[in-house]
């Protein structure tokens, strides 16, 4: 990688975002706005592939603690894929990784978490989620009601948390290594959270998927994707950590960012704007 990699301090941490590539998509995933409007704020922002989403995932270091949020998608076909060596880049290896907080469990979030023989790729780290969201994936009724596409999710899921079931642990509203907090933020996934890390006056949110499409969402925050679980619930959670960001003026990091991977949320108009956050 010729570029080095976005990094920020909070207190004791320093948070590396780590591209996983991007993964082909479309603006027609989106409800809650026309398809040429969507369009058009993407071309405006300067984003040639306007339907493709970018991934990230986060590396927090400190307090002898090597901690992954996210793992991207791994060896999926059509994205991602470059964990591994944005990993590298930044000088770990994964048996480095002690902690993988995860966001949810979509592809694109736990692909990363096996092999292509579907062994764990973190042979020595715990893997850390929301009880809600397991429970979600190991529900028999909401697999056999979810389509082709949901299903493979689904038996991924499953095939994932299964592999790491011996280094498996739930957030219980403890600290993580005694300073991030897990914000649970509901409706992407009924156990989607984010990682919050305050210090003095300082405070860094990694949202995973609070948006997928950053310039249109933050416009636009009742405009919903295709993956949300509960486009209603994930449409208020979104536009409450927004207005909370803004007025907070905290520092936001989040999966589909793209490869700036900080920003801060200003309001404007009825809407809010992304400002993308220099070194």
């Amino acid at each position: 990688m010729s570029h080095p990699l976005p990094f920020r301090h909070t207190g004791d941490f320093q948070i590396t975002a780590l591209s996983d590539g991007t993964m082909s998509a479309s603006l027609e995933l989106l409800s809650g706005i026309e398809n040429a409007d969507a369009n058009a704020i993407q071309k405006s922002a300067g984003i040639a592939e306007p339907g493709d989403i970018h991934i990230n995932c986060y590396l927090i270091r400190g307090r002898g603690r090597v901690i992954l949020v996210d793992a991207g998608a791994g060896p999926l076909s059509n994205a991602g894929g470059q964990l591994i060596a944005s990993l590298a880049a930044a000088g770990v290896s994964p048996d480095d990784v002690d902690t993988v907080l995860l966001t949810h469990c979509h592809p694109d979030h736990i692909g990363g978490l096996l092999d292509p023989e579907k062994q764990p790729v973190f042979k020595r780290a715990e893997i850390m989620l929301h009880p809600l969201e397991a429970q979600h994936w190991q529900d028999d009724e909401k697999l056999s009601m979810a389509n082709e596409r949901a299903q493979r999710n689904f038996r991924l899921a499953r095939q994932t948390l299964n592999a790491y079931a011996q280094k498996l642990r739930f957030f219980n509203g403890d600290k993580i290594a005694g300073a991030i907090l897990p914000v649970v933020l509901p409706g992407h996934t009924p156990g989607h959270t984010g990682f919050q890390i305050e210090a003095d006056d300082q405070c860094l949110l990694i949202w995973g998927d609070i948006v997928h499409y950053p310039h249109i969402q933050s416009a636009h925050p009742d405009v919903s994707i295709l993956f949300d679980t509960d486009p209603a619930q994930a449409e208020e959670t979104r536009k409450n950590i927004m207005e909370k960001a803004a007025s907070k003026k905290m520092l936001i990091a989040g999966m589909h960012l793209g490869q700036a991977g900080f920003a801060r949320i200003h309001r404007a108009g009825t809407g809010y704007r992304m400002a993308w956050s220099e070194q």
